[in-house]
């Protein structure tokens, strides 16, 4: 496992994989099948993955966490770069802190949200839990209100941010006054687009981004990776024609749930078995499932 610091550089090489995590039938963590998963994305030249919204971790259980770092480092390759994530609730990620700060996983991102929280009391916690870990966190901005662009600029300036992963959804990516504000006030260099193929060329050609994340990327790693490829070689023509492969996957995720719908998309393309999802969530319709499994074979399926 990549124990040094992440460099943006990194993001133009990787696509940030952002996987589920598969359980058993007891709801625990299951070490073969999230082996599994991971084999599949650094076979595909994948070299970043990080465990948050699509590995549930929002719902999974502090007695737990130490058991999840030491199976991620465990079978990350050598130069694979890990990343965890701690909270939301303040108390919950300082917890989590005693734990992580015994590692050497060199970054952890923060969950956010929007429940009983101000942006001072975000940036006062957040503030609290890099200083517990003695090391930067990965800040995410999945929607407005949480925090602003001129709060964002403050802790990167204070040295508290690894990057920022970039998640506000928008009806067109072109248009987001806030990405501008944020991109004026911050290096792009150490924003990561973060809402999959979709969003990407624009965020990484526009707005200057260093790279993105990606669910679907574990289902096609080696796609996505030549995605990537086109966008830093500027070949925005087959970056673009790469980018609607992944549509069909991607609005089922978006017209139903995107990570339980990834979560079964792992297990019906035989990839690996991703097990129940943890509460508080629950498996998609049966009559979904159909829909989900075609357009998965279909997009793994693709060279």
């Amino acid at each position: 496992m990549q124990t040094t610091p992440v460099t943006s550089e990194q993001f133009s090489q990787s696509v940030l994989a952002v996987p589920p995590l598969a359980r058993d039938r007891d709801f625990k963590i299951c070490r073969t099948n999230n082996e599994k998963i991971i084999r599949h994305l650094e076979a595909g030249g994948v070299s970043m993955l990080l465990y948050g919204g699509n590995a549930n971790l929002y719902h999974a259980r502090l007695s737990e966490y130490s058991a999840l770092l030491e199976m991620l480092a465990e079978l990350a390759a050598e130069e694979t770069l890990m990343i965890p994530s701690v909270g939301p609730a303040y108390g919950t990620m300082m917890d989590q802190a005693d734990v992580l700060k015994g590692t050497d996983f060199p970054t952890a991102m923060v969950l956010p949200t929007k429940v009983v929280m101000t942006e001072p009391g975000l940036m006062t916690g957040f503030r609290h839990f890099v200083e517990a870990i003695n090391r930067p966190a990965v800040l995410y901005i999945k929607e407005e209100g949480y925090i602003s662009p001129e709060g964002a600029a403050e802790l990167v300036e204070d040295g508290l941010v690894a990057f920022i992963k970039y998640a506000i959804v928008r009806d067109d990516a072109a248009q987001d006054d806030f990405l501008k504000r944020l991109v004026d006030k911050v290096d792009s260099s150490r924003i990561c687009s973060g809402i999959g193929e979709q969003p990407a060329l624009i965020h990484m050609s526009k707005f200057r981004c260093s790279g993105y994340t990606s669910g679907c990327v574990c289902v096609n790693p080696g796609l996505s990776q030549k995605m990537l490829a086109a966008i830093v070689s500027r070949d925005y023509d087959t970056a673009e024609n790469i980018r609607k492969q992944f549509l069909p996957l991607e609005d089922l995720r978006n017209g139903i749930h995107p990570i339980r719908v990834l979560h079964e998309a792992i297990a019906l393309s035989d990839i690996a078995a991703s097990g129940p999802h943890l509460p508080l969530l629950s498996g998609v319709a049966d009559s979904a499932q159909p829909r989900i499994k075609a357009a998965a074979e279909a997009l793994k399926a693709i060279s």
